[in-house]
């Protein structure tokens, strides 16, 4: 059984920082690519970001290019997102989710369908 469990979410102000973390435990972390997902009220859930299982292709959306990165640290099992300069625009559920290893996947990296497990979100607030 894969569980991602993500934490470090909360109520910041505009123009401050947060560090997502997205433990994954039943299978190494090295078995999966993945990636990051917010769903704002009302609104479909987004890509935010992605890197492959080796951590040397990563992936983002345009409204967080050059303010989020994405890493991985497979000896740790865990995934980060670091979030700079946050506007309420950002204000939303954060989602990690995996995929299994497979050819291909970059057509679908930005994608829900694209991912195999999901984590149970994380809420990321700011105050404008």
């Amino acid at each position: 059984q894969v569980q991602l469990v993500e934490s470090g979410g909360g109520l910041v102000q505009a123009g401050a920082s947060l560090r997502l973390s997205c433990v994954v435990s039943g299978r190494t972390l090295s078995s999966y690519d993945m990636g990051w997902f917010r769903q704002a009220p009302g609104k479909e859930r987004e890509f935010v970001a992605a890197v492959r299982w080796s951590a040397g292709i990563t992936y983002y959306a345009d409204s967080v290019k050059g303010r989020f990165t994405i890493s991985r640290d497979n000896a740790k099992n865990t995934m980060y997102l670091q979030m700079n300069s946050l506007d309420s625009e950002d204000t939303a559920v954060y989602y990690c989710a995996a995929a299994l290893r497979r050819s291909g996947w970059y057509t679908t990296v930005r994608e829900p369908s694209g991912y195999d497990y999901w984590g149970q979100g994380t809420q990321v607030t700011v105050s404008s």
